[in-house]
């Protein structure tokens, strides 16, 4: 068995659980989520258990009550409704998702249409366009590209949902400057370094093995990338979300194993499939495949570093 290393918890999916079980720590249950903390169900029912509640409206929330913003964000909206309830905030937006509602509220500072590549329905896309709405138009394709009408082709700007790879947004970023040659970019890349390095990690790997499991949530958008990534290469690949999915006729012919893991899946889980595939495969080595050393933290909000 080959793991792809990097896999895994990011600084930003780290920094969000470490937020919700510190705030338990010192606040006591039960405190707020608003959504999902992080894409996973085994990480979301853990906290649940110690007492975090998690709520899709934050009109939910009972005044006064503590309430932490998911690693994906919110829109200034959410933030009004939670003033105006008196909650008590802790926010838990990755920081990379932070830089790009900036930058998107300097685009729109300086009336220009905004361009945001991604997923339409994705929690991360819906509070970035939440900064500007009347002015950021969503685009998941060139197609889309092709089909833009904007007010203005000469103040038109570009950000990116973080957890798609250059490699995913290359060919719409390179549709857009032809169709709009004066398009404005971030100053740097917004792209999740953790998203690109997972990416590359699964392509070397692939080339290793005959079989690439990808462990991660259905609606985990990096680990779903993943996947698509890995069989791109050609090799068979599956997404798995623990042990316990698993079929022996899958390790059929297959003599060696990747594994690789979406940004918010934990490290345990990982071992679990690693143990389980042991028992069922006659293969007990594991090595780890390492592409590159990531060394990125996020520091936690100073009223939970100081408490």
């Amino acid at each position: 068995m080959v793991l792809a290393s990097p896999r895994g918890f990011c600084a930003g999916v780290d920094r969000a659980i470490t937020i919700v079980e510190r705030a338990l720590e010192i606040y006591g249950a039960p405190i707020y989520v608003q959504h999902e903390i992080v894409h996973n169900r085994h990480v979301v029912q853990r906290l649940r258990n110690d007492g975090a509640v998690f709520v899709e409206n934050i009109d939910e929330i009972p005044e006064g009550a503590h309430v932490i913003y998911s690693a994906h964000g919110v829109a200034p909206a959410v933030r009004q409704r939670a003033k105006k309830r008196k909650l008590k905030v802790l926010d838990a937006t990755c920081p990379l998702v932070t830089k790009v509602h900036g930058e998107a509220q300097r685009y729109a500072q300086q009336e220009h249409t905004i361009i945001l590549i991604g997923h339409h329905s994705h929690v991360e896309v819906q509070g970035t366009v939440g900064e500007a709405p009347e002015r950021i138009i969503v685009v998941g394709s060139v197609e889309e590209v092709a089909a833009l009408k904007v007010e203005n082709e000469h103040k038109v700007g570009y950000i990116t949902q973080t957890t798609l790879s250059m490699d995913d947004t290359a060919e719409i970023i390179d549709a857009l400057k032809k169709r709009y040659p004066n398009i404005k970019g971030p100053a740097k890349d917004d792209i999740c370094y953790a998203t690109q390095n997972r990416q590359n990690a699964v392509k070397a790997l692939s080339k290793e093995v005959e079989l690439v499991l990808v462990v991660g949530a259905q609606n985990s958008s990096n680990s779903v990338r993943l996947l698509e990534v890995a069989k791109t290469t050609g090799v068979k690949a599956r997404r798995i979300e623990s042990a316990a999915e698993l079929k022996v006729e899958w390790l059929e012919g297959i003599s060696n194993i990747g594994i690789t893991a979406g940004a918010s899946a934990p490290e345990d889980i990982v071992q679990g499939i690693v143990a389980e595939l042991r028992k069922m495969s006659s293969s007990s080595q594991v090595r780890d495949l390492e592409i590159v050393r990531e060394d990125v933290t996020f520091a936690l909000p100073a009223v939970l570093r100081t408490a």
